[in-house]
């Protein structure tokens, strides 16, 4: 076949369809145009001469008068710079107007060659179809009624304006309203005579014949005549056959006649062979004679051109014919590509993978298997298409003949359904499928958020230690990895942050390897511009809204698809490359098909780019023999998801950190970290306990004797205890842990506190404590008040799981050591002879005061004391009086308080100071629980159980 050349330009009615449109017009710059002629300047000419005059008036010198000749110097210097001005503008403009017309002379030519490939592309000769052979019978707008006789100059689209009349601007604008090298197109209704010898014009009609049985399918096009001589070839094309077995079927009649034969009337198209000399027939308005096997003039209807033609030799031509024969006998049934058909009948049709692309079969497209590229056709897809429609078929048939052809090391998937359905959970046996996601709540949304921009860091990261540039060179072994989503426009509707972050996905996809299959119902007001712009593959079933259809393909065809059954399947699909949308019929996919695929997969397991969800309960057991676990004087507290790695590991408390405070609501895992800590200290753990005398003598032993090296103070619902403590015990205790907290780093121990809420002593205890883990809260209020961030608030949360240090945690849980309650106290008896007793009249004194009697003991009251003016001579002997009878014996109680036993009951806390002589406060008692104080000869107070008649006697509590 004869290469096409440029020609001169063929008149407009050789073109009986509109030409397509180039892009904006360019425009030129204004033609220059010189400035004003100036006139002689007057005033600058008589004003030297008058001057001049006057000078030589006042002085007398006549040499004063020469100076009069400077009013015509200046007017004669005026002129000639302004005329050296307009020449310097005129270059300026010249020079400006040159480089203008450069740049658009390139962008014209770029245009050209812009506009050109798309009537090409649209209209293609025989050579075209041959190079593209998708694009045989390929339904094309127009294209079934044009016929490229030739290529030629041809009017462009393309306008210029601006420039004015100078010829090298007139010379532009023409230059691009003339496309040479374009396709000269007729009507083949119109008629088509080849004037020409036997050999060169029997070459030019069989590239005619071919180019509309390339261009349309057997049926569409009907093949008449003798098909004698010259003419036989055309006897092995499908059409042929095509016409004889399917008499009465409508379809348009192509004649094909020698020379001297009659043109039939009832030929819709006509191509004839007319010997030189001969007039062609009434029937034929486009006649084309052939000078030589590249040249030839067109006529149609009187306007004369010249023309690149294209020529096929009889060999070619019968090979061209066997081929189309073929496909359609593949096809079995031309026009049945609509029916169901099963992937496991096409998976064997896909070609082998190579590197660097990933086809796969997903349905028919005119009875043959569809195969689509995701890397050649994408690198990334948009499957639209209403429920019931399909569109889950069609993204599990495309899932699986990908993992069909391709092994583990090649591509990975991670399958997302967004709109609670369980649609890929039949392919998480897959080896290829990494992980299948369902719904997203706010945390879940930004933990892929996290893992995303991780996965796209650790490729970049790869290509990096490579030193590559994208996934292509043969240094990166890195499976691409194909994510799908099911209802994205949901996803987005959700959380539209994500859209930024497919966005960025999408844009540096192709490079790392990583594609989107972003599956929609409604993709029209959900999917920007900056995501729709990088997803090249757009396939749409039916969707109810043409601007839906629209949004994917350009076109509102798939809103016009069929619905119910006879529509599920059925769908439109259009690659960068494709004017229209083709139709295809989805492969659907059996249960059979996955296990087959799963028994003959084949590599390694894949990397995981987006782990599960934390579990609910994770034991300590299971984390202690990490590594990161197994360091110095580091205790596991739980299990930490880090997206942004995309990893989960141990997350450690190390003694050095000195503190932690751990806050959370009712049943949030409070306790249960700090018994998982407890558990690991290496020097053993001290627990303060929950009650408030066991917490005052616990503290005011750790202020005295500071705990081991390595060991872990634990503080239960301190908020809690220093609420239930009066004022000032509350305040003395917080004084007491600040010193604690405070000493931790040099005396080398870990304080860890649990606290509901951060109120009074308790926030500003808080303060000390350098970490904090944050677990649920009643409400996000709550959550906010504990230092957490609002968007890691999840309603509802489960016990154990926060927040340290920004990552989410779950707490382990170990059962290797109970919490200690309070040791049981035993009653106080008085042991010395003399002993007093301060407390009120109240059933708990009567029954103590019953209780020491039972044991031996005589009770005296303080006047009875003070009368009989001395110590009794009885073995023991408690001298009972409420503080004012005490007060008023002030000698006496003196006297007992420095010399013997004086026991002070908590109820008389009012009364302390002035009944002890002491300005510190005393041991903590609880209210109600038959508490007093113990002053031994003027030492320290200590706390004492008072007899209530169910308690075990003792010395001492």
């Amino acid at each position: 076949m004869t290469a096409r050349s440029p020609g001169p330009s063929a008149p407009a009615s050789a073109r009986l369809l509109p030409d397509l449109r180039a892009d904006a017009p360019l425009e030129l710059p204004p033609a220059w145009t010189p400035p004003a002629r100036q006139g002689v300047p007057l005033l600058a000419s008589v004003v030297p001469v008058l001057g001049a005059v006057a000078l030589w008036a006042v002085t007398g010198s006549v040499l004063s008068l020469w100076l009069a000749a400077l009013g015509p110097l200046i007017a004669v210097a005026t002129m000639a710079d302004a005329a050296r001005a307009a020449r310097r503008d005129r270059r300026r403009a010249d020079r400006t107007a040159f480089l203008a017309r450069e740049r658009v002379v390139r962008a014209i030519d770029d245009r050209h060659a812009e506009e050109r490939d798309r009537r090409w592309s649209r209209h293609p000769d025989v050579a075209g179809f041959l190079a593209r052979e998708g694009e045989i019978w390929r339904a094309v707008p127009d294209r079934a009624d044009a016929l490229v006789v030739g290529s030629g100059s041809q009017p462009s689209g393309l306008r210029v304006t601006g420039g004015g009349d100078e010829p090298a601007s007139v010379e532009v604008r023409d230059r691009a309203a003339t496309l040479e090298r374009a396709p000269a197109i007729v009507s083949p209704s119109a008629g088509v005579a080849v004037v020409g010898d036997a050999v060169l014009g029997s070459a030019v009609v069989r590239a005619l014949v071919l180019q509309v049985c390339l261009a349309r399918p057997p049926g569409a096009i009907t093949i008449t005549g003798a098909l004698r001589g010259e003419n036989a070839w055309a006897e092995r094309l499908p059409h042929r056959a095509r016409s004889r077995s399917s008499a009465g079927v409508a379809s348009t009649v192509l004649v094909l006649v020698g020379p001297d034969e009659e043109v039939p009337d009832r030929a819709d198209i006509a191509i004839v062979r007319v010997d030189p000399g001969t007039p062609p027939p009434a029937r034929c308005r486009v006649v084309l004679t052939v000078r030589s096997p590249a040249r030839a003039v067109l006529d149609v209807d009187g306007d004369i051109s010249e023309l690149s033609i294209e020529a096929v030799g009889a060999g070619q031509a019968a090979a061209i014919a066997d081929e189309l024969a073929e496909r359609a006998g593949r096809t079995v049934v031309s026009r049945r590509s609509d029916e169901p058909v099963d992937l496991s009948s096409l998976l064997d049709s896909a070609p082998a993978p190579a590197r660097g692309a990933l086809p796969a079969v997903i349905g028919t497209e005119s009875g043959e298997p569809r195969v689509v590229d995701l890397v050649g056709d994408g690198p990334h897809a948009i499957v639209a298409g209403v429920t019931g429609s399909g569109k889950s078929e069609l993204l599990i048939s495309w899932v699986l003949s990908l993992c069909a052809g391709h092994s583990t090391r090649q591509v990975s998937f991670l399958l997302a359904d967004f709109k609670g359905g369980t649609a890929f959970d039949s392919l998480a046996t897959l080896p290829n499928v990494t992980g299948v996601l369902t719904d997203l709540d706010g945390a879940g949304a930004r933990r892929a958020i996290e893992s995303l921009r991780a996965e796209v860091r650790w490729r970049e990261a790869e290509l990096a230690r490579c030193g590559a540039r994208d996934i292509l060179d043969p240094r990166v072994e890195l499976p691409r990895l194909v994510i799908v989503v099911d209802e994205f426009a949901a996803l987005l509707g959700d959380h539209p942050e994500l859209h930024a972050v497919f966005s960025d996905v999408a844009a540096r996809g192709r490079a790392l390897g990583v594609h989107l299959v972003l599956g929609t119902q409604r993709p029209s007001g959900v999917m920007r511009e900056s995501l729709l712009a990088n997803c090249p593959l757009r396939i749409s079933l039916r969707v109810n809204d043409p601007a839906d259809s629209r949004v994917v393909l350009g076109t509102s065809e798939a809103a016009e698809l069929p619905g119910g059954a006879d529509g599920r399947g059925v769908a439109l699909m259009r690659t960068a490359a494709d004017v229209i949308p083709r139709r295809v019929r989805i492969a659907l996919s059996h249960r059979d098909d996955i296990e087959r695929i799963v028994q003959r997969a084949g590599g390694p397991p894949p990397r995981r780019p987006w782990l599960p969800e934390l579990p609910t309960r994770v034991h300590l057991e299971e984390l202690i023999p990490s590594p990161t676990a197994s360091e110095a004087e580091a205790l596991v507290l739980g299990l930490a998801d880090e997206p942004e790695n995309q990893r989960q590991l141990p997350a450690v408390v190390r003694i050095e950190d000195r503190g932690l405070l751990v806050i959370g609501g009712a049943g949030s895992g409070r306790s249960t970290a700090l018994r998982t800590l407890a558990a690991q200290a290496p020097s053993g753990a001290v627990w303060i306990p929950a009650d408030g005398e066991g917490a005052w003598d616990a503290v005011a032993d750790l202020v005295r004797n500071p705990p081991a090296r390595g060991s872990v103070v634990l503080i239960d619902d301190l908020d809690a205890l220093m609420a239930r403590m009066p004022h000032d015990y509350a305040l003395e205790l917080a004084d007491r842990l600040d010193r604690v907290m405070r000493t931790t780093g040099e005396a080398g121990y870990l304080v860890v506190a649990a606290v509901q809420r951060l109120s009074g002593s308790a926030a500003r205890l808080a303060d000390l404590l350098p970490r904090r883990l944050v677990l649920a809260a009643a409400s996000r209020a709550d959550y906010i008040a504990a230092g957490g961030d609002p968007h890691h608030h999840v309603p509802g949360d489960g016990a154990g799981r926060g927040r340290l240090a920004g990552r989410a945690v779950q707490v382990a849980i170990s059962d290797d050591l109970p919490l200690v309650g309070p040791p049981p106290s035993s009653a106080w008896v008085p042991l010395r002879p003399l002993s007093g007793f301060v407390a009120r009249r109240s059933p708990t004194t009567r029954a103590s005061l019953a209780d020491w009697e039972a044991h031996g003991v005589r009770v005296l009251s303080v006047d009875d004391f003070v009368a009989q003016a001395g110590w009794p001579d009885d073995d023991r002997v408690v001298v009972f009086g409420d503080p004012e009878e005490w007060q008023r014996s002030w000698r006496a109680l003196t006297s007992v308080r420095t010399e013997t036993d004086l026991v002070i009951d908590a109820a008389c806390a009012p009364e302390w100071r002035m009944l002890s002589g002491e300005r510190s406060l005393p041991p903590y008692c609880e209210p109600g629980r038959a508490r007093a104080w113990l002053i031994s000869a003027g030492a320290s107070p200590e706390r004492i159980q008072l007899p209530t008649g169910t308690a075990p006697s003792a010395s001492r509590a």
